[in-house]
């Protein structure tokens, strides 16, 4: 035999060896007892991804951090204690000494806290500083605190839509899109996703790697829907109608229980070394089985048990709505340095209302093996049922008014 050929067999032994040590210490940091960090742990969508997670196998502790608490989370976040170690941080997700302790000894983040603001109420700065710095400031602390895994709770808005105009039917990953808004929301979520999916393969401060995704779910709904409560109380100041906002859109919603669950499968397979090569530095659009139909029809059909009805008057021409959000934006900005005027309607909430725009779930049914937790008639039994317990809040209230 060759020096040549003795050669090659040491390296591919050296190689082996290496290969073997690195598969080792993957499953010894991700496949042994682990922890999760959930950031927005009290909001919609983060108190069901800790539901799901004291499911999980060998967890051995969630943290979950949030600015504050409600006592409601409180009490239930309690009682998941008997499940698994839970520990609740009070926190600023701005607060670099707040996110290292956070970070500490965990395996996975799921970072879902954002400020959510298309009507331009709060602060620009404060919603780019929440959504844009804060995710790097999380990336940073993983990085110093060894945190193998990070997952994104991105936005359809990082996609578009860009017109009123524009259609979107069924789109994919494989579609080039971007939002060019300069609204801070779909901005700073734009940026943060590209600041995640960029830290894809960054060094970790134990010599480990840091392997990110990034999650798009459509406009989510269910019971305890923000959104929904919103437009709802509005209904009832207004007889029982719904507000004419979205009649021209075509829409997928998407079950707040089934995003949660995705987030679910995406740490499962990220934390599973033959998955894990295709899903790192990836985003997925997650929908689900939800009817296709406008905003407006949507609303009608989660309220229409209840004595909600449609706005049965004409609505304005999308293109004159345009406009009139465009007035409005202009008085505005002119009305700026002697006074703070915000405007009823803009020019990107027209066109996310009125748009044609809905995705497949395909990609995260492929590589996260993602199939829908709750059924269409599941997740609107539930909404629907939830929707009527607000109705029983609405009448106590209308008690006390009339004591």
């Amino acid at each position: 035999m060759s020096s040549h050929a003795l050669l090659s067999g040491s390296q591919q032994s050296n190689s082996i060896f290496w290969f073997l040590a690195s598969v080792s210490w993957y499953l010894g940091s991700v496949m042994a007892g682990w922890s999760c960090l959930v950031t927005g742990a009290g909001g919609f969508l983060g108190q069901r991804i800790v539901r799901l997670l004291v499911e999980e196998k060998d967890l051995q502790e969630i943290r979950a951090l949030d600015k504050i608490f409600r006592p409601e989370v409180k009490e239930e976040f309690s009682k998941l204690q008997s499940k698994t170690k839970l520990t609740m941080l009070e926190g600023d997700i701005l607060d670099e000494l707040c996110l290292k302790k956070a970070c500490q000894d965990i395996s996975v983040v799921i970072h879902t806290a954002s400020i959510i603001d298309i009507m331009g109420i709060i602060p620009r700065e404060s919603i780019m500083n929440v959504n844009f710095k804060g995710t790097q400031l999380l990336l940073e602390a993983c990085v110093q605190a060894s945190v193998p895994i990070f997952i994104h709770t991105s936005s359809l808005e990082v996609a578009g839509p860009n017109s009123y105009m524009e259609i979107i039917q069924n789109g994919h990953e494989e579609d080039y899109l971007e939002n060019t808004w300069s609204a801070p929301y779909p901005y700073s979520k734009k940026l943060a996703e590209k600041a995640v999916l960029a830290a894809n393969g960054w060094t970790l401060k134990n010599g480990g790697t840091l392997y990110t995704c990034a999650l798009r779910p459509m406009y989510i709904y269910g019971d305890g829907s923000p959104f929904l409560f919103d437009i709802m109380t509005k209904a009832l100041k207004n007889n029982w109608t719904l507000t004419n906002y979205g009649k021209f859109s075509v829409a997928n919603p998407v079950y707040v229980g089934n995003v949660a669950w995705a987030h679910i499968l995406a740490l499962r397979a990220l934390r599973d070394p033959k998955k894990a090569p295709s899903i790192q530095g990836q985003f997925y659009y997650i929908s689900d089985d939800t009817p296709h139909q406008s905003y407006d029809d949507f609303n009608y059909i989660l309220s229409k048990e209840w004595g909600f009805r449609l706005d049965s008057s004409l609505s304005l021409p999308l293109c004159l709505q345009y406009w009139i959000a465009f007035l409005l934006e202009t008085l505005s900005f002119l009305l700026s340095p002697i006074y703070r005027y915000q405007p009823p309607l803009n020019r990107h909430v027209v066109t996310l209302s009125n748009s044609v725009f809905t995705f497949s779930y395909k990609k995260a049914q492929r590589d996260l093996g993602y199939e829908p937790l709750f059924s269409w008639e599941e997740a609107k039994q539930k909404t629907v049922k939830w929707i009527g317990s607000l109705l029983d809040q609405h009448k106590e209230t209308l008690k006390l008014k009339t004591q």
